[in-house]
């Protein structure tokens, strides 16, 4: 099935990735714009109100290529050494201060970046390895290993018994805020068994008919979270303590509330950068 465009965070890049120049080298000439954004931990170095986009200067600094626009452009990421003018991604993104097209740019370089800056050292011996192929891939010397970024599925999911979807909250989130549930897909798992298991883990709920609506990438580190929606067998709920501080099932009439910010008990939902907001929304229309 097609989708519109997604219109929430990190969702919409406008580079072309050219992953066929990542081993034989970037084909540019030499007056081609060069842009880098650099990164540190969850923040990013800006200028103002815009992203700081220079290249760095020390020849020695890893880059790693990103793509190329519409204009022709190249982009690339860098690890910022500077410890001023950073702001942090996630503030970037609740305040609108960029474009969804530079988040998504974002989301791409902070995944990349985080996953060099923690795996310097080969996984298999120990010894150092060295960034290749523009930055997708880490290659040992001394055993001939090979290490590739890595992203780590997420399923959310909406689930659904008649007219009514079920919403949990966790205690750390702020007062009122209740959202899809969520949780990693495990090895040898798919989709449809990462839904039902965590829902099962989770509100102790058994559901079925898992069907995909969207998916959204989620640099912190590096997720993909994998939006879909379930059907529920009951509505018995019987949360696990250690997930959830409480699960409740809403009709759409509360969702509708929830998305307008005039719920009577003051409950809100996910901020509409997430997923998890426009899977709410999915239910209302469905």
């Amino acid at each position: 099935m097609a989708h519109a465009k997604p219109n929430f965070a990190f969702a919409n890049s406008p580079l072309n990735r050219r992953a066929e120049w990542r081993a034989k080298g970037i084909e540019a000439t030499a007056d081609t714009t060069r842009k880098c954004v650099w990164i540190k931990g969850d923040e990013v170095r800006m200028a103002g109100e815009k992203l700081f986009l220079e290249m760095p200067d020390d020849s020695q600094a890893e880059v790693i290529f990103l793509g190329e626009d519409a204009q022709h452009a190249l982009w690339f990421a860098t690890l910022s050494a500077a410890t001023d003018d950073l702001q942090a991604l996630r503030g970037l993104m609740q305040k609108s201060l960029l474009p969804s097209e530079e988040l998504s740019i974002l989301a791409q370089a902070r995944s990349l970046v985080h996953w060099h800056e923690t795996h310097g050292f080969c996984a298999r011996c120990g010894a150092k390895s060295d960034m290749v192929e523009l930055g997708y891939r880490r290659h040992c010397d001394a055993c001939g290993a090979d290490h590739f970024p890595r992203t780590d599925p997420v399923v959310i999911m909406a689930v659904r018994h008649g007219d009514e979807f079920l919403l949990g909250r966790q205690s750390v989130w702020p007062p009122g805020m209740y959202s899809t549930l969520a949780g990693f897909v495990e090895s040898g798992e798919t989709i449809e068994a990462a839904v039902a298991r965590e829902v099962l883990e989770e509100a102790g709920i058994a559901v079925h008919s898992v069907s995909y609506v969207a998916s959204q990438p989620w640099p912190f580190p590096a997720n993909l979270m994998i939006g879909a929606v379930a059907i529920a067998e009951s509505r018995d709920i019987t949360i696990d303590g250690n997930e959830l501080e409480t699960a409740r099932w809403f009709s759409k009439a509360e969702l509708q509330l929830m998305l307008d910010g005039s719920h009577p008990e003051g409950l809100v939902a996910s901020h509409p950068y997430a997923i998890a907001h426009h899977l709410i929304g999915w239910c209302l229309e469905n």
